[in-house]
């Protein structure tokens, strides 16, 4: 299993972080570069417990397809994200949110298994780890600038 970790610091409400964090339209502009749509489920606003959403992305110039559900939810303090269906093994998203004096401290702990076992561990370890930690990035990096905007 590989586990990525990531804390981000954001001059914004608990609760505006939280929301944007699971905004779907945020999501789709913060992977353009991955042509990513929601086309089924909740495919606009802002995702709820046990609600999906299935995902069409391109990777590695390869059609995807997941759907995600959100499997726990405390308001506006933490959420989890899981894979019903699709490419990975398994695959599990944790966002946590702490407030810390005028800031927000939004944490990550993103835990998926490639499929293919010896080979998709070899794949994990050769460039999909990486790739993926970017992708997180770039998503966090487009939440804290419309937090900090708005």
């Amino acid at each position: 299993m590989s586990v990525i970790r990531l804390k981000t610091q954001i001059a914004a409400s608990l609760e505006k972080c939280f929301d944007l964090a699971r905004s779907i339209d945020l999501h789709i502009q913060s992977m353009h570069s991955t042509q990513e749509k929601a086309v089924a489920g909740r495919t606009s606003g802002l995702i709820d417990l046990n609600e999906t959403v299935t995902w069409r992305a391109k990777h590695f110039k390869v059609a995807f397809k997941m759907t995600i559900k959100i499997t726990e939810m405390e308001y506006p303090n933490h959420f989890t994200d899981e894979m019903v269906t699709g490419p990975f093994s398994k695959l599990h998203h944790h966002h946590q949110f702490k407030s810390l004096c005028n800031k927000t401290e939004m944490t990550d702990v993103f835990e998926f298994v490639s499929p293919f076992g010896l080979l998709g561990r070899f794949v994990n370890w050769l460039f999909l780890k990486r790739y993926m930690q970017k992708l997180l990035l770039e998503r966090n990096r487009m939440i804290k600038m419309e937090a900090e905007r708005q």
